[in-house]
């Protein structure tokens, strides 16, 4: 069926570029391909709050706090239904469309795909690690990134390992006290979450009927008066480098030619978070404006955040445009954006007993020790919300201009040039 036509030519050329595949249709191909894929990488990332539509069902709806999901929206036995395709996060539009045709192929064949994918949860007498892989491939279109999935794989992989072949059902008081005394004590926090990703797992396992009773671990009239209450551990700050000290980091940092490396000069010039550095795509820079806006999904906030390119980021995005090789500006091994503890790692092998988030309380030091900017101003470039709620309900702007002015003044003092912030006076 004409319908196919993209899916046929991508299931069987996965490994080809998809300019090389387009290269390969026919006139009458490429008039259809048109019509359907309406969406592009671009318009995916600049989508406003809605639904978008790419064509041949395939919908992209984007939430007000900016979250992206891919929708299907198809008609089986004469009724009209959806189905969830995943997070536009997680799922590139290619792997989306790619998805919509092997949706459709079961339709064509009398399959719903949405029966067929529940059929893919555990069946009765399932392991308490088969509910929770289960658990977390239904959950991960909701999470922001890729690292939240990993902590929870993680952690009940580690501290749930005594309970992770047992049947679900015959978990017990028992087994969970197994699991999280040895770690009580010594990681309460890790241990909290332990218990809580496990209350969960055993509450989708009853759902799906794979278990009946009360929630073994559950914490309120239950493990409460079999556990001691947990330590509170004293929150310190991230290990920051003295501000003072940073411009000659910089200096032994510009000489260690790798992509972390590069990543961590912007990530200090842009007072950036980790995540939202090695995310980074091309399509999020402005090079004309100097901007980068930061999508919703990758920011703490849950909101775009428009960043203003200071001379030396600028320098650096220049630079590897130049080699282009990804869609992200920081690859790291096939083309895949690196890993959350590359530029931590960068850090370590330098000697430098500090975070990598650090460098924001640095850069967060000197604008209120050595400029006169306004806080305001200085958190806004931290994307923190600042004043009360009435105070954000009045301020629309995110005064782009003037934190302009902040962060060349950032990157002059980085570089030891000459800046025409005002001093404060010691």
């Amino acid at each position: 069926m004409i319908c196919f036509i993209l899916y046929q030519i991508v299931a069987k050329k996965r490994m080809l570029l998809v300019s090389e595949i387009v290269s390969e249709m026919s006139m009458a191909e490429q008039t259809l391909l048109n019509k359907i894929n309406r969406l592009t990488t671009r318009t995916v990332a600049t989508a406003k709050a809605g639904r978008h539509g790419d064509g041949n069902g395939l919908w992209l709806e984007v939430s007000p706090t900016g979250r992206k999901r891919w929708l299907l929206r198809f008609s089986f036995n004469k009724r009209v239904t959806e189905m969830r395709l995943g997070s536009a996060a997680s799922m590139t539009l290619l792997e989306a469309r790619i998805a919509v045709g092997d949706a459709r192929k079961l339709v064509a064949a009398g399959v719903n795909p949405i029966e067929q994918r529940r059929k893919a949860v555990p069946a009765i007498g399932a392991t308490f690690g088969e509910c929770a892989l289960s658990l977390i491939a239904s959950k991960q279109s909701g999470w922001r990134n890729a690292k939240h999935r990993a902590q929870w794989s993680m952690t009940l992989d580690t501290y749930a390992k005594a309970i992770w072949h047992r049947p679900v059902d015959s978990i017990d008081v028992a087994s969970v006290l197994q699991c999280l005394q040895p770690i009580w004590q010594s990681k309460p926090e890790t241990a909290s979450r332990v218990r809580g990703r496990i209350e969960a797992v055993l509450d989708s396992a009853r759902v799906k009927g794979l278990r009946s009773g009360d929630n073994p671990a559950r914490w309120k009239g239950n493990l409460d008066h079999l556990l001691p209450r947990a330590r509170k551990l004293s929150r310190g700050h991230h290990a920051a480098m003295p501000y003072a000290d940073v411009p000659g980091f910089m200096v032994s940092l510009r000489e260690r030619e790798s992509i972390a490396g590069m990543a961590l000069e912007f990530l200090i010039l842009t007072a950036a978070r980790t995540g939202e550095v090695i995310g980074a795509q091309w399509n999020e820079i402005d090079f004309e404006a100097k901007v980068w806006a930061v999508p919703a999904v990758r920011m703490k906030a849950a909101r775009e955040h428009r960043v203003p390119l200071s001379k030396d980021a600028v320098r650096i995005l220049t630079r590897l445009a130049e080699a282009r090789t990804s869609d992200f500006i920081f690859p790291g091994r096939r083309s895949l954006p690196l890993s959350n503890m590359s530029l931590e790692m960068v850090l370590r092998r330098m000697g430098v007993d500090v975070t990598v988030h650090g460098f924001r309380s640095a850069f967060r030091d000197w604008a209120g020790d050595e400029t006169h900017f306004p806080r305001e101003i200085a958190e806004a470039a931290l994307a923190h919300v600042a004043g009360d709620a009435t105070e954000q309900a009045y301020r629309r702007s995110d005064a782009l201009a003037k934190r302009r002015g902040l962060m060349e003044a950032w990157g002059d003092y980085l570089d030891n040039r000459d800046s025409n912030v005002v001093r404060l006076a010691k």
